[in-house]
């Protein structure tokens, strides 16, 4: 099979043919029609994991994808052959992940079946970043007539989570460029600010002087600054970094509820996503469809940021 992969920490991505790799207990080999790329494929290729989980090399990159399910091992009992499924594939101990033709997923691992209504490309691109927006918003204590801001909302997390904070009934401030002000408001932003003119954080103070009740926060990097944003908020409010910026202690003693959040899907949840998209309900920007072969290209670009949607990787 084809497959994308990595031989060391930091090594170039290449693709290469690879067995096909077998099904063993509980487990299912699933023929991939579309996996998603995301900027936390490529941290983990670059080591971001390497004190924490064992990796093996040759690694096939990536962890989001969706396909038809082609053999099962041993007993198996939640899928079939022929089940179209989805979710995340990535196994670092095994060497496994999304990038290739076939891959392998424990039955009860962090994947879930596909509606017809829904197509394999927008499956696949909804694991991480959706999945993430998702358990953000709900992590953020929100309420009808609350105000949320989420810093960083033009990227593949941000609009999902526009959309879920929507639908909760809070007043949603987006950061986002004037390009995309049209279609943040379009998936239920109520204000765009427009992180060029002015710090966001000014812009917000500016406009709610007595504070806001939440932001989520996607940009703050792990260690960096993010006081500009705790400082918006009111007592009782919460703070959710998906960097793990946030001090919760410090927040804590200023009645600020501190939240970091990774992202943790479960079948369950990849369920209720998968019919809300199926039915419409969430809508995903698909920027590009790339055939496998040219992945590697497609990483590099990727490295450079501002993506203001998702690129999926089909054979």
């Amino acid at each position: 099979m084809k497959a994308v992969v990595v031989t060391d920490f930091g090594a170039e991505p290449q693709l290469v043919d690879l067995p096909t790799p077998e099904p063993g207990s509980g487990e299912i080999l699933v023929r991939i029609h579309a996996a998603g790329v995301n900027p936390f494929d490529w941290k983990v290729t670059d080591g971001a994991l390497k004190d924490s989980v064992r990796h093996d090399f040759p690694l096939v990159m990536g962890s989001d994808a969706a396909g038809i399910v082609e053999r099962t091992g041993p007993g198996v009992t939640r899928f079939r052959p022929g089940d179209r499924v989805y979710g995340q594939f990535m196994r670092l101990p095994q060497g496994q992940g999304s990038y290739a033709e076939y891959t392998v997923a424990e039955q009860d691992g962090k994947i879930a079946l596909i509606p017809e209504a829904l197509s394999f490309t927008l499956a696949a691109a909804l694991p991480t970043a959706s999945v993430t927006a998702y358990q953000a918003v709900q992590a953020a204590r929100l309420g009808d007539g609350h105000t949320l801001l989420i810093n960083g909302a033009s990227g593949g997390v941000g609009q999902s989570a526009v959309q879920f904070a929507a639908r909760t009934g809070a007043r949603v401030l987006a950061t986002g460029t004037p390009e995309l002000a049209d279609h943040l408001r379009d998936l239920g932003a109520h204000t765009v600010i427009d992180f060029t003119l002015a710090p966001t954080h000014e812009q917000v103070a500016a406009a709610y002087p007595e504070g806001i009740d939440a932001v989520v926060d996607l940009v703050t990097p792990t260690g960096g600054n993010i006081s500009a944003m705790a400082g918006l908020l009111r007592s009782g409010s919460t703070l959710v970094s998906t960097n793990y910026a946030t001090d919760p202690d410090a927040l804590a003693a200023r009645g600020v509820l501190g939240v970091n959040l990774g992202n943790r899907p479960t079948a369950e949840t990849l369920t209720t996503l998968a019919e809300l998209a199926a039915a419409g309900e969430l809508r995903v920007r698909i920027e590009a469809e790339v055939p496998l072969v040219d992945a590697p290209a497609v990483i590099a670009k990727a490295r450079a940021g501002h993506a203001t949607g998702k690129t999926v990787l089909v054979p």
